[in-house]
């Protein structure tokens, strides 16, 4: 009893003591950004800013290209003055290139060279971008002495100075400079590499370098990172695209991630407590923004949905916070501006070599169906891709391999469903026998004992289905989110990973759409026949699903058709296969099974089993359950 007591205790000072560290953080949090504001109303005068650049055209690796001159800003207190002109300059590796402003000193620009737009099979020629150069943002803002006031800056109201491009060991240093005062600077400075390593050179290392400024430095504890873009529409179905389409971040040492949700209209989130990446992610592609020296105190993140049409899909907002103190020389960051693509996404590793969990954003499902995605399905796919070319042809046999391995239990399905259609006769006797209502109990204790004699297990035709359903839904979220069959074409389909439209209607049917897809038309005609033999085997043998016709028959192909027309092509293709190869199997094993050696197998097994034996635990449970329901039952009658 004292032991108790004290647990009970223990858990309560534990319940009390987190709760006042949450709230202490909060007051923490809300108290800093009250001062932020308080800070913003003590400046001097308005800061003018040059106006943006018009684009550049480029040429080889890196090129700078100077902007007609523009009006000076300089602090009203004089002690930040900008370069007299904007400045663009753009590097190239194998895989991206990326232009770079002076205005802000940010990214402007990003385009990834080995992937293009959607368009018809031979208009593909737009390259994709993952910035819209008009809203992207990058601003990091602190604040400055200036005598007994402080003034706030944003480095995007700067002009920064470009400095020469140095080449590095498989590597190009971009860096650009804003002087503050006499000896003092914020650099900063770009690394992209061109190491061959799609996980290397799809990643650009971000220093941000605090040059003597601890001097000039107001009393703050962070420096704040506002960072927001707005995606381009690139795939052929914006309500797919859309649907996939979030904010992803994660806390640091954990395995899992966090994100906003496929939600298709507006979301944002709050989050008190640190983090070490954000991502703003599309269905194939990520822009994200890695912090490696010191992690992000905070994120407040959301997004806009754009209208369909528009050529966008989302607005992506972050705003956060770096930890900031007077021995602060730098900060370290990264950006992973590229494919969501599993082999490249978990290479992607810290400063130690420790994962980062950036591959968590390809949606791969729930643990069951993510495990089978991760362990089983995407190798066995990137391994057929080495030796095979079609990707149809890669499904086909990914189908024939599924269906291969859990055939032994497909055929003991169908055996144990064999086995209650021969014993049909004796069900049908017990029903005779137990006619009334009131001895359903007795009717299914009698059913259960038959079964037992004749040595059926009555899950064995839900077995299969169940091991399944893991399969199924792991299919149905790796399908979707592979960039591997992305502008993938197979016979009429000409990107495995959209819909297929043989036919463009000229209205839209509401839950089905305004096309045709064939794929998804195929795969439900041929679910359709596989629950139709389905029904008839089961009913022979199992009265009690005779009204169940409707739902399996009709009503489930009818539902699949409308969800599936807006679906990834290779997904119907995997489904129509899988239904076709199990329709083949259950008419070959019809003629492997005789029903007359299943008949002779049963009743020897009753014969055998006749003789009252110990009963097992399930069965004692089983039956004492029956007898439990059937007290209540005569009580209830008893009542009326």
């Amino acid at each position: 009893m004292n032991e108790n007591k004290q647990s009970v205790i223990g858990f309560v000072l534990i319940a009390l003591i987190f709760l006042g560290f949450m709230l202490y953080t909060n007051h923490e949090q809300a108290e800093y950004r009250a001062s932020l504001e308080a800070q913003e109303a003590l400046i001097l005068a308005d800061e003018t800013a040059p106006q943006p650049a018009e684009s550049v055209a480029t040429d080889g690796n890196a090129t700078a290209t100077e902007q007609p001159a523009q009006p000076q800003a300089v602090q009203s207190d004089g002690f930040i003055a900008d370069a007299e002109s904007v400045e663009e300059v753009v590097v190239e590796n194998d895989v991206l290139k990326i232009r770079f402003t002076t205005k802000g000193a940010q990214i402007a620009d990003v385009t990834l060279k080995e992937y293009t737009k959607y368009a018809p099979k031979d208009e593909r020629n737009t390259l994709v971008q993952l910035f819209d150069p008009e809203t992207a943002r990058f601003d990091m803002s602190f604040y400055l002495k200036n005598n007994l006031r402080n003034v706030k800056v944003n480095t995007i109201e700067h002009n920064f100075e470009l400095l020469p491009i140095r080449n590095a060991d498989k590597s190009r240093i971009v860096t650009m400079r804003l002087p503050v005062g006499e000896d003092a600077s914020l650099d900063y400075v770009y690394t992209i590499y061109d190491e061959l390593r799609p996980e290397r050179d799809y990643l650009v290392d971000f220093e941000v370098r605090l040059n003597n400024l601890a001097p000039m430095m107001a009393n703050q504890t962070s420096i704040g990172i506002d960072w927001s873009n707005r995606s381009y529409q690139n795939e052929r179905s914006y309500k797919t695209e859309n649907t996939y389409t979030t904010i992803a971040y994660h806390f640091p040492n954990e395995i899992g991630i966090e994100d906003l949700g496929m939600a298709t209209g507006d979301k944002d989130k709050n989050v008190s407590s640190s983090v070490d990446w954000v991502s703003f992610k599309q269905q194939y592609f990520s822009s994200t923004f890695i912090a490696r020296s010191t992690k992000f105190t905070y994120a407040d993140m959301m997004f806009d949905t754009e209208a369909d049409k528009s050529g966008f899909i989302k607005d992506f907002s972050l705003k956060t916070a770096v930890a900031y103190t007077p021995q602060t020389e730098d900060y370290k960051f990264s950006f992973y501006l590229g494919p969501n693509k599993y082999a490249v996404l978990r290479k992607v590793a810290d400063d130690n070599g420790s994962s980062l969990s950036l591959e968590r954003i390809i949606p791969l499902g729930w643990i069951i169906s993510s495990f089978i995605s991760r362990w089983v399905v995407i190798p066995v796919f990137d391994f057929l891709q080495q030796y095979i070319a079609s990707f149809g042809l890669i499904i086909l046999i990914l189908t024939i391999l599924v269906k291969l391995v859990i055939f032994p239990l497909t055929y003991k399905s169908y055996l144990s469903t064999a086995k209650m259609r021969v014993l049909k006769p004796e069900i049908e006797a017990i029903n005779a026998k137990y006619p009334r209502q009131e001895d359903a109990m007795k009717k299914q204790q009698a059913t259960m004992e038959l079964y037992k004699k004749a040595d059926v297990n009555i899950m064995g035709g839900c077995i299969p289905a169940l091991i399944q359903m893991p399969i199924l839904i792991a299919m149905f979220r790796f399908f979707p989110a592979s960039i591997e069959l992305r502008g993938q074409s197979f016979l009429w389909s000409d990107d495995l990973s959209s819909y297929d439209s043989i036919l463009q209607l000229p209205f839209n049917i509401p839950f089905y759409g305004d096309h045709v897809s064939l794929f998804a038309l195929l795969m439900a005609l041929v679910f359709f026949a596989f629950s139709y033999m389905n029904y008839q085997q089961s009913a022979s043998s199992q009265p009690q699903m005779a009204g169940m016709k409707f739902m399996m028959v009709y009503m489930m192909p009818a539902m699949m058709l409308l969800w599936f027309n807006d679906y990834a092509s290779g997904l119907c293709y995997y489904y129509l296969l899988s239904n076709l190869i199990t329709i083949i199997q259950t008419v070959a094993i019809r003629h492997l099974i005789d029903d007359n050696k299943i008949h002779a197998l049963v009743h020897s097994n009753m014969a055998k089993n006749n003789t009252k034996g110990k009963k097992s635990r399930f069965q004692q449970k089983y039956e004492e359950l029956m007898r439990q329901q059937e007290q209540i039952q005569k009580q209830q009658r008893g009542k009326k």
